[in-house]
């Protein structure tokens, strides 16, 4: 038993032009406000400080040597995993400047262990 549509045909456009941009993936078709990000709210945080390029660079270069599962470790447990992934000696020398018996969660709190 086929019961219909339950709108008009000038509703069915009007709900298919709305969805659209999702559908076929049109340019401009997350205009609407509701698609937009919202900004950060005032519980968090604001940032504070950026990296200059050669500053990122390495930073980056350093995180390419620490494991996902060597977080959270102490220095021994980092060293392990960076030579797991072939790190370069200057990598290995600067985790063997990080405080024994300190554990590091993030590579952000490496970093800045090593005085960066």
């Amino acid at each position: 038993m086929d019961r219909g549509n339950k709108h008009g045909a000038r509703i069915d456009d009007r709900m298919s032009d709305e969805v659209r941009g999702e559908v076929q993936g049109v340019p401009g078709g997350r205009a609407e406000e509701w698609h937009m990000a919202e900004p950060a709210g005032e519980d968090q945080p604001q940032p504070t400080e950026r990296l200059d390029v050669d500053e990122n660079e390495e930073f980056s270069r350093l995180g390419r040597y620490i494991g996902l599962s060597a977080l959270p470790g102490d220095r021994d447990k980092l060293r392990r995993s960076a030579q797991d992934l072939l790190a370069p000696d200057d990598i290995l020398a600067d985790l063997d400047r990080l405080p024994a018996g300190t554990e590091f969660r993030t590579v952000v709190e490496i970093w800045q262990a090593l005085g960066r």
